[in-house]
């Protein structure tokens, strides 16, 4: 099968395409013919040597969310068939033609939906939902920050804020305010132009926001604190901006708030296999009815993945990037 394999570390251009043995479903596995990826910014920094995979396997496959149909069958599977439409987060290896899962940390693809399109909701969406409303505590009538409004986390965070009842605060570039005002953000922070700490301040008439979801990560620590309301959670998934050199733990203490350190990718098995069980009960009927849905700012053919890296490395998306394999 075609895979994207990593032998060097550095910039778009190590990203080749090679031809690599299919895996092999184990047990309890489903092997998938991959219709489709999604890039998220781990992706790049993989590529760039600064995130390996923390369950290696034999070859160095990037790529963290899929799409496809079920192909093949380990011999304990119960609950998919050959032809059913699924998708789903893996350790890696989502850039190529096949990969296994287990079979309870499939999904099924929303009803209606382009099986396609499909890859670009589980990374981010789970993501979103996981630290806002698992982790974070976030429910109708409270107020969420989320940082990056534009981005995959950030457009995904968006429509579940709504879709569940919460007010939310957004902050992005000057370029993007039409794309989050699109999905319903009820006040977007040009941070190009604007302090976020301020305007959460007169939004919120004082009281702060009660979970901020934070892929920025280096001054914003800080500011996120300062934003927050007594009680409230800070829900970092990324340090984009690198960390930071010191944390005001007394600002903390002071509103008996919580900072909490989340990723999904080197959570165990059995940690994935819960989370994505619970997001398809909880949220697939949301996307069944439409009120959820996958932002998608482009899409790429699979050669040409060297160009959808140069697209997101230039911070140019609003939304999901996707790669289409099949």
């Amino acid at each position: 099968m075609r895979a994207v394999v990593l032998t060097e570390h550095g910039g778009p251009e190590v990203l080749r395409i090679a031809e690599i043995p299919a895996p092999t479903p184990g047990p309890e596995e489903v092997l998938v013919s991959v219709q489709a990826t999604a890039l998220n910014r781990a992706d790049l920094i993989e590529r760039m040597g600064m995130y390996p995979n923390p369950f290696p396997a034999e070859h160095a496959v990037p790529g963290l969310e899929f799409s496809g149909t079920v192909a093949a069958l380990g011999p304990r599977v119960r609950d998919w068939k050959v032809g059913d439409a699924v998708m789903g987060i893996v350790n890696g290896g989502a850039y190529a033609e096949q990969l296994v899962i287990h079979e309870r940390q499939a999904i099924r693809v929303p009803h209606g939906m382009d099986v396609a399109d499909a890859a670009a909701i589980p990374e981010v969406f789970i993501t979103a939902w996981d630290a806002l409303v698992v982790q974070g505590g976030l429910t109708s009538g409270r107020v969420a920050l989320v940082h990056a409004g534009a981005s995959g986390v950030g457009t995904a965070a968006i429509q579940i804020c709504k879709a569940i009842g919460a007010q939310v605060i957004v902050t992005c570039s000057t370029s993007k305010i039409a794309a989050c005002r699109h999905l319903g953000a009820d006040l977007i922070v040009d941070y190009t132009a604007t302090d976020f700490v301020d305007a959460v301040k007169v939004f919120t008439k004082g009281k702060g926001v009660d979970v901020v979801l934070d892929v920025i990560g280096g001054d914003y620590v800080d500011r996120n604190i300062a934003c927050l309301a007594v009680k409230g959670s800070i829900v970092q998934v990324g340090t984009m901006a690198g960390t930071p050199p010191a944390v005001n733990v007394g600002g903390l203490m002071f509103k008996r708030a919580r900072l909490i350190g989340t990723v999904l990718r080197a959570r165990p098995i059995d940690e994935k296999i819960a989370i994505s069980q619970r997001f398809a009960t909880e949220m697939l009927p949301l996307f069944d009815s439409g009120a959820l849905k996958p932002v998608i700012d482009s899409r790429y053919a699979f050669a040409d993945i060297v160009a959808a890296h140069e697209h997101m490395g230039n911070n140019a998306n609003a939304g999901k990037i996707i790669v289409d394999i099949a």
